[in-house]
């Protein structure tokens, strides 16, 4: 299953260990799901990682940031002309439709188009756990 996790949800999953983002970002650990990523969000998950209000020691985010850019799917996405309410979220959904997510996990739903792709961290894991039934 392939998927494009929003900076908030990651941020989240580091921040709550016990949380549903960290349930996600284990299942990414554990390679269940397939990231999608680009070059842009590579580095924006870097920069907001290393910020100093999380207080988030290197020893910790950089084997993590290592992690993910071994391990995800990097495309090269082609721009899709659309408006976005943040602008700075449109790389995700390029990132998405070029790399065939199947979803998009935001803490921020109102940041995207209304798109059955763009789910909640919470919504995410119900579709998971549904397919891993069947």
């Amino acid at each position: 299953m392939k998927i494009v996790l929003d900076t908030n949800v990651l941020v989240s999953g580091v921040l709550s260990p016990n949380g549903i983002p960290a349930q996600i970002l284990n299942l990414v650990l554990e390679k269940k799901v397939t990231l999608i990523t680009d070059t842009r969000i590579l580095a924006e998950y870097s920069e907001v990682l290393k910020r100093p209000k999380f207080g988030f020691k290197p020893e910790w985010i950089n084997p993590l940031l290592d992690f993910i850019k071994m391990e995800s799917e990097l495309v090269i996405p082609e721009p899709i002309n659309i408006s976005f309410p943040d602008p700075d979220d449109i790389m995700f959904w390029e990132v998405a439709k070029t790399g065939k997510a199947l979803y998009i996990v935001s803490g921020n739903l109102k940041h995207f188009p209304e798109d059955p792709m763009v789910v909640s961290p919470a919504h995410f894991m119900e579709k998971y756990h549904k397919q891993m039934l069947r």
